[in-house]
């Protein structure tokens, strides 16, 4: 997938990973409006924080036809605005439900980004 500015708009979409239900579905939605998109002249590209090996888990778990791209640290959300750092006590629910970020993460903090998409034009501006 081409995802240069002159192809078109690119919609970008911030993944919070693979320990996600709800994230997933999402993904699975946005796969199945993907014709629609590039009806449109637009790509999409999703991103997250957790390592490459989850973000391939999840995009063959959900049968994505487009990349999970690696957002280390959260550093693109951080720009983006949408980065938050979790209490200590959704740390622990987040803990009791099995869900370990800084393994899927592979960082020791506890951040996600806000689940959040964005469609780029070809100028560069936010639409």
């Amino acid at each position: 997938m081409n995802c240069s500015p002159a192809r078109g708009p690119l919609v970008v979409s911030f993944y919070r990973g693979v320990w996600c239900p709800y994230c997933n579905l999402e993904l699975q939605a946005l796969e199945a409006v993907l014709p629609e998109i590039a009806a449109r002249g637009a790509s999409l590209a999703v991103i997250s924080p957790q390592t490459q090996n989850n973000s391939c888990k999840s995009q063959r778990d959900n049968k994505l036809s487009v990349p999970i791209m690696t957002d280390a640290g959260a550093k693109l959300a951080d720009a983006f605005g949408i980065k938050f750092a979790l209490s200590e006590e959704l740390i622990e629910v987040y803990r009791g439900f099995g869900n370990d970020l800084p393994r899927v993460n592979d960082n020791p903090e506890w951040v996600l980004p806000m689940p959040a998409r964005y469609v780029i034009g070809r100028d560069g501006v936010i639409a």
